[in-house]
């Protein structure tokens, strides 16, 4: 099984002992961050957050800030990062990529972060699985997608990734209580959940054990970022005929 956790975590402007905790709360194997990071220092603060929560910096460069961290028990095969299309006026959007082995099974981990502009969110979107797919066959490995898609489920990303793979939160029936009025599996703002923009998406080959947020004190949780975090449990299918 693999624990995959995404975490938009801004730029480490909050409390970083609340974060740590938090981290540690989610027990991932795999995290992908988003936000991390990209000023000058951007490398030692990441080592250092990674170390501080048990892990190591795997993949990912300074342009979008994003980047994927792995715990001890788990072997990195590729760690990179992808510039995706610029467009004029928007910040450069990137995705940090990671092929990993845990008990002998491979997985291809992409963190993401779209933009606010709709019309560039589709277009990374589209850009984006691809290039997951691509590194997923290459080395036999089961595609996972996680990030702050930042729009709500129902919107052209949310559809555009569910034709390929399975939103696990959705899948796994997430529970009533991450969220009150409604709101179950919000994930911004923080400090009162209001709407689902962060995301945990599994590849074919993959089932859905579980999914929710981090099992962490909700003052850690309000004071470690404006965004709260999902983590996802996932294991592989078993092929017919096993």
């Amino acid at each position: 099984m693999l624990r995959v956790a995404t975490y938009n975590v801004r730029g480490l402007r909050d409390d970083r002992g609340a974060l740590v905790r938090v981290i540690r709360a989610l027990r991932p194997d795999v995290l992908c961050l988003q936000e991390a990071p990209r000023l000058p220092g951007w490398r030692r603060q990441r080592r250092a957050l990674a170390r501080a929560a048990g892990l190591s910096v795997a993949a990912g460069g300074r342009v979008g800030g994003t980047a994927v961290l792995t715990a001890p028990a788990v072997r990195l095969l590729r760690g990179r990062g992808h510039r995706l299309r610029w467009f004029a006026g928007l910040e450069w959007r990137s995705v940090a990529l990671a092929v990993v082995e845990k008990d002998r099974e491979r997985y291809a981990v992409c963190s993401a972060h779209l933009d606010l502009m709709a019309g560039a969110r589709l277009s990374h979107a589209a850009q984006i699985v691809p290039l997951l797919d691509s590194a997923a066959r290459e080395f036999g490995a089961a595609p996972v997608l996680a990030g702050d898609l930042n729009e709500t489920p129902e919107a052209p990303v949310w559809r555009l990734l569910g034709g390929r793979y399975t939103d696990c939160y959705a899948a796994a029936g997430g529970p009533a209580e991450w969220g009150d009025d409604g709101r179950a599996g919000a994930t911004f703002p923080a400090r009162d959940p209001r709407v689902r923009i962060d995301a945990i998406f599994a590849g074919p080959g993959l089932s859905i054990v579980s999914c929710g947020g981090a099992d962490a004190p909700p003052g850690d949780l309000a004071a470690a970022s404006d965004h709260r975090p999902v983590v996802a449990e996932l294991v592989p299918t078993p092929s017919a005929g096993a």
